[in-house]
């Protein structure tokens, strides 16, 4: 699995960037071998009301300390999902992309979790390359959520939960999108991921 190799003005321009399928494949060897416990189940969503919806039901199995990584082609629906964890975690502030600013904290109206927002496509390396923003710092007490974080994050935590948003490519209107979620480590082992 490559991350992309430097950062592009144009994101859809990036010839580097992994695919969905080659990372369904890889997910598995994706996992420290610390991780003891994985397991995957797939959905389809038919339009982004669905997306958001599927975020605000993910969000009541979310608690502080949890990192969520999100890939998909561009347009797959990350931010979209993000939006509906946002309103179901009950945080403050309009969620969107946070591609130029790269990192968003969204404090809660409430007793539950802040989330954090991060877009690592422009950051080209790993974890080294994400040290200013402190995640290992904010992870215990906030739900992390990373679009494009794979090979990058996951040094972060043995326990995660990788959703895979796949859509057709092209000159399409189609809205259906095909998530795979993956729970990695013991914190997902008792997790019925076909509840959502």
């Amino acid at each position: 699995m490559e991350a992309p190799a430097a950062a592009h003005d144009d994101p859809a321009e990036s010839p580097s960037r992994p695919t969905p399928s080659s990372l369904a494949t890889s997910l598995a060897g994706s996992s420290s071998p610390s991780s003891t416990f994985s397991s995957s189940f797939e959905l389809t969503v038919n339009s982004p009301d669905e997306m958001r919806e599927l975020g605000r039901r993910l969000a009541r199995q979310l608690r502080a300390g949890d990192l969520v990584m999100l890939t998909g082609e561009l347009g797959a629906g990350k931010t979209t999902l993000t939006r509906g964890l946002g309103e179901g975690l009950g945080v403050r502030g309009a969620v969107t992309s946070p591609t130029f600013v790269i990192a968003r904290v969204h404090p809660s109206l409430g007793d539950g979790p802040p989330l954090v927002h991060v877009d690592a496509y422009r950051l080209g390396g790993g974890l080294d390359d994400m040290e200013d923003l402190d995640l290992d710092v904010s992870l215990p007490e906030s739900v992390i959520v990373v679009e494009w974080g794979d090979g990058k994050v996951e040094e972060l935590t043995d326990d995660r939960l990788h959703l895979l948003i796949h859509r057709a490519v092209g000159d399409t209107t189609d809205e259906v999108r095909h998530v795979t979620l993956t729970g990695v480590g013991e914190r997902w082992a008792t997790v019925d991921l076909s509840a959502l």
